[in-house]
């Protein structure tokens, strides 16, 4: 069976011709080993040196999904066709997605979800947390709400909610799509709360960067000092995505200019562009060296960063990858997160495959290989830490992500 075959059901076309045609290599499924990761793998030495040099206290994986299907009180929303089998390609990957995430439990879907979720982040040292992020809906051009256009929806509250209950291992970022009316009040409320980010999906949510309809979110962004977390590159995993070029991330200069402090999730490693800084009718280049681009414009020194999830799939294993890795210069504007459960999805990520290309040494394959089966967000990292390019690997102050946040200013609503 070929591997292509798997990420093609999950939207993730580009594999097809990186030539990696065979059976996944650590299975289909996650096996959901439903138990703490043994003391033999906790305390094994590829851990541990994942861990030196980093404060826990500062660890913050920053790109971690809050989803479910709405079986509890969460108000989460999942798009009809997610879990119908007459639309077999958002359906399969709506089982991967749960699979992933071994969510599917007595205690119903959400709930699951949740339990799964605290149980992986007991094996990450006390102070480490991740950021779990709310999704709002897609809306159109008149700030109207569109439910037939948005794949899924997760509120602030429920993000919120999860975050202080569980506030030892949680933080939480907001979505609040800049078209609504009631955009800026929402973003107040959600600062008021606690939240550390804003979160967007352009190319699902209906989002354009560029857009003049942005510039009052903006200016309220940056008189709060809120960064924006917002995916950048091309959007595979959803159908019906008919707005790729809102994922242009020269679209993002509106939000830049405006003084918001931006992090590109991914790093906009997927895909090409139009080149706009020549002109809307600019032939396409890689989404990854627009963004290069602005990295290197001193203007955006303080103000541009970027993700570093998913850049080990296997659809992002290349240059985007080597260049995070060599830029002594990047470092320091670098952020770690997971994309979570997206590395419980077995056949998007080669542990083998990172090995026998170079990034990775062959004594490293089969721990890394063991910890995924009980915990892919803790395989997530520590892969990371050991990944390496041309003698130079990510530096240490990319996963002490908690210093970038501190930045935040509190706000009171009277």
């Amino acid at each position: 069976m070929k591997r292509r075959t798997f990420v093609k059901l999950l939207g993730l076309g580009a594999v097809a011709g990186t030539g990696y045609y065979y059976f996944p290599d650590e299975g289909i499924f996650n096996p959901c080993l439903d138990s703490a990761l043994p003391n033999k793998l906790l305390e094994h030495d590829i851990v541990n040196q994942a861990w030196d040099g980093i404060d826990p206290n500062l660890y913050r994986d920053i790109h971690t999904h809050l989803i479910g299907v709405g079986d509890s009180d969460s108000g989460i929303y999942i798009h009809p066709s997610m879990q119908d089998m007459l639309s077999p390609l958002q359906y399969v990957r709506y089982v991967f997605y749960i699979n992933a995430a071994c969510a599917d439990r007595e205690s119903g879907i959400d709930k699951g979800y949740i339990e799964t979720l605290i149980r992986l982040m007991k094996d990450f040292p006390t102070g480490a947390r991740s950021m779990v992020m709310a999704f709002d809906y897609n809306y159109d051009a008149d700030g109207q709400r569109n439910k037939d256009k948005s794949p899924f929806y997760t509120p602030n509250t429920y993000a919120q909610a999860i975050a202080g209950q569980n506030s030892d291992r949680f933080d939480w970022i907001a979505s609040i799509h800049p078209y609504r009316e009631d955009s800026v009040s929402a973003l107040q409320m959600a600062i008021q709360h606690g939240a550390r980010a804003v979160k967007w999906l352009p190319p699902v949510m209906g989002i354009d960067p560029a857009s003049e309809k942005c510039d009052r979110f903006y200016d309220a962004m940056v008189k709060y000092n809120m960064p924006l977390l917002t995916h950048a590159g091309d959007e595979h995993a959803f159908d019906n995505v008919d707005a790729q070029h809102f994922g242009n991330p020269l679209r993002l200069r509106r939000a830049l200019d405006h003084g918001v402090r931006v992090i590109v999730a991914h790093c906009a490693s997927e895909g090409k562009g139009a080149d706009l800084d020549k002109g809307q009718d600019a032939p396409e280049v890689s989404n990854f060296d627009l963004f290069s681009r602005m990295m290197g414009e001193k203007k955006y020194e303080k103000l541009l960063f970027g993700e570093i999830s998913a850049m080990t799939q296997l659809n992002r294993i290349g240059p985007a990858l080597q260049a995070v890795l060599t830029r002594d210069d990047w470092q320091h504007r670098l952020l770690n997160g997971s994309d979570y459960p997206l590395p419980g999805v077995m056949p998007l990520f080669s542990t083998l495959t990172m090995s026998s290309l170079g990034y990775l040494k062959q004594s490293a394959v089969k721990p890394l290989e063991k910890i995924r089966r009980y915990n892919p967000m803790l395989y997530d990292f520590v892969l990371k830490r050991h990944l390496h390019w041309q003698g130079k690997k990510f530096a240490g102050k990319v996963f002490e992500t908690e210093n970038f946040f501190k930045e935040n200013k509190k706000i009171m609503i009277g």
